[in-house]
């Protein structure tokens, strides 16, 4: 996300999806602890990241091309888990985990993997309250990506608590669990790696 969240006023109630239902159309609203955050789509250099990453891992997990399938992999996802309503900037729950795929405007079941891209707005929300909801909801893999620093840091729940296995940064290779089956070149991320260097696919 790509701008300071600007919380409504629910000083007088928690907020709730009709809320949600009420923001504008070209925002991406959440209720994160009663409260309502309203923030624009995400800017160019986000969204490069989060597409970016999608697109390495989908093929081989989502779609099963030259990986083991098995996932669903989605952009964006609304996420209705207990009172909190979440979106995430990616998210991916194993097949077993979500046999059946939803037909619904949001999602009840708490994924198996969330990433989150950070911008220096949102940085706050998505590494405390967003990352306290993913383990209240036992969240297996949680990956940080921050396009300005170039680095990724992936996050395994351990008992309850978040556990730091790696931190990548600049053109590191990222093999990194739950998706540890395929490898791909960090850089691929930032565009100006990609405007300078041409294909980074390996």
């Amino acid at each position: 996300m790509n701008v300071q969240a600007k919380p409504k006023d629910t000083s007088h109630r928690k907020a709730t999806y009709q809320d949600v239902l009420d923001a504008p159309p070209h925002m991406v609203a959440e209720v994160l602890a009663g409260t309502l955050h309203v923030q624009p789509r995400p800017a160019m250099r986000h969204a490069r990241a989060s597409s970016g990453i999608g697109a390495k891992i989908n093929p081989a997990f989502d779609y099963g091309d030259g990986g083991p399938g098995g996932w669903w992999i989605l952009d964006e996802p609304e996420l209705h888990l207990g009172d909190d309503i979440v979106v995430p900037d990616l998210a991916g729950w194993r097949r077993e985990t979500m046999p059946e795929f939803p037909d619904s405007a949001y999602c009840t079941i708490p994924p198996d993997w969330a990433c989150e891209v950070l911008s220096p707005s949102t940085r706050r929300i998505d590494q405390n309250e967003k990352r306290a909801i993913y383990a209240r909801e036992s969240v297996s893999h949680l990956w940080f990506v921050d396009p300005d620093a170039k680095t990724l840091e992936a996050f395994e729940l351990n008992d309850g608590r978040w556990v730091l296995l790696a931190t990548l940064a600049d053109d590191a290779q990222v093999s990194l669990p739950p998706f540890d089956a395929i490898s791909f070149p960090l850089g691929a991320l930032w565009p100006e790696n990609v405007a300078a260097n041409g294909d980074t696919s390996e």
